[in-house]
């Protein structure tokens, strides 16, 4: 099993709220991006495990939860950050490279 964390601190809307306590877990399958369970420790955190509860009954994985536009800025940014951690983690050297590349084009 794998953990991502996101800290309320780094999501910009609990910053500006004056929220910045708490966090959030997502659980993977080592090696998948099936989202085994998740940890929600916040103020809002019963609006923000809503998508996350869909997502694992409906078996989304965490790249699909990536692509989905999230809106912005809300708490619930915290789920599409932990996404987006996973997607880096994913990337081989060669592709770290070729998007350094592209970065820097």
């Amino acid at each position: 099993m794998r953990t991502l964390t996101i800290l309320m601190h780094d999501v910009d809307r609990s910053v500006s709220d004056g929220e910045e306590g708490g966090f959030v877990k997502i659980h993977v399958k080592q090696g998948s991006d099936r989202i085994l369970g998740a940890t929600v420790v916040a103020r809002h955190a019963g609006e923000m495990i809503n998508g996350l509860s869909v997502a694992i009954s409906s078996g989304i994985g965490l790249r699909a939860v990536a692509r989905v536009i999230h809106a912005y800025p809300t708490q619930a940014d915290a789920m599409k950050l932990a996404a987006d951690a996973y997607t880096r983690t994913r990337l081989t050297p060669t592709l770290k490279v070729l998007r350094g590349c592209w970065l820097a084009w």
